[in-house]
């Protein structure tokens, strides 16, 4: 899914799908008079991705139309975008198929669609991108059921944004154990994340990441220091060992990957 866009479907319809736009083969019918509102991908969250599986999120979002034009006549759908304006050459991601609405009113359509991230190359799309991770704008699109060519799309953009994550993950381990008290823990640990573009999760290179400690009994964690990646994502520090706990790591994310931690290590101290 590298630029998700418009495919004639073989009946004729238009459907929202991948790959590439239908040049103008007649007059055109005319863009739909709509306008998009309210429009929210998955809740508002960001997306995040692993390095294979199929992702589908859903976006929902308002249509107004007059009440002269009828919704069996057109079709609607999100989309999400990079660049100063939606159009014809945007780079883009969108669902395979319309979305689906409910006549609030004569004017106004409450409308839901899914829209499909797909890590791993199949026989009808193109594979997304490491270059693909980050943030988006949100926009839509609107079509007439018998479209005759791209003069009858209706695009309209700045409608939000949204990251698309590659999915991350955080391990950890405190050896010795037991150790005594007073002695050097060694703690390691590794800060992976999904590579799109091989299908695997590898080492996140040059990265924060928190080392913390909840102390038997506690329910809170407190930062103990700060630890930058190795280049291939290793985590290793030393600490001092004082009471028995348990020692996690923690990164706090950023545009294109996840916030993520470890699930800990308890460590017995004697």
């Amino acid at each position: 899914m590298r630029i998700r866009a418009i495919v004639v479907a073989a009946s004729g319809a238009l459907a929202l799908s991948a790959l590439a736009v239908p040049a103008a083969q007649a007059a055109p019918t005319g863009a739909p008079a709509v306008t998009f509102s309210n429009m929210k991908v998955n809740a508002g969250k960001a997306v995040v991705v692993g390095p294979s599986a199929m992702v589908t999120v859903t976006a929902t979002y308002t249509v107004t139309k007059p009440a002269s034009l009828s919704a069996s006549t057109f079709e609607t759908g999100p989309l999400l975008y990079r660049g100063a304006k939606l159009g014809i050459d945007s780079e883009m991601l969108g669902g395979d198929d319309a979305g689906t609405c409910k006549a609030a009113s004569t004017t106004v359509l409450n409308c839901a669609a899914k829209i499909q991230f797909r890590p791993a190359a199949s026989a009808e799309f193109d594979d997304l991108a490491n270059s693909q991770a980050g943030a988006w704008k949100v926009g839509a699109l609107a079509l007439p059921k018998d479209i005759t060519g791209v003069d009858d799309f209706k695009w309209q953009g700045n409608l939000g944004a949204v990251d698309v994550q590659r999915k991350s993950a955080l391990t950890v381990n405190a050896a010795p154990e037991p150790v005594k008290k007073g002695k050097t823990l060694t703690v390691t640990g590794k800060l992976s994340r999904a590579n799109w573009d091989t299908h695997k999760s590898g080492g996140y290179a040059a990265q924060s990441v928190k080392l913390q400690f909840k102390k038997k009994g506690s329910t809170v964690y407190t930062t103990v220091k700060t630890v930058k990646t190795s280049s291939t994502g290793t985590l290793t520090t030393t600490v001092k060992a004082s009471v028995d706990g348990t020692y996690r790591y923690l990164f706090a994310g950023n545009t294109t990957t996840p916030a993520s931690s470890a699930a800990g290590d308890f460590v017995d101290v004697k």
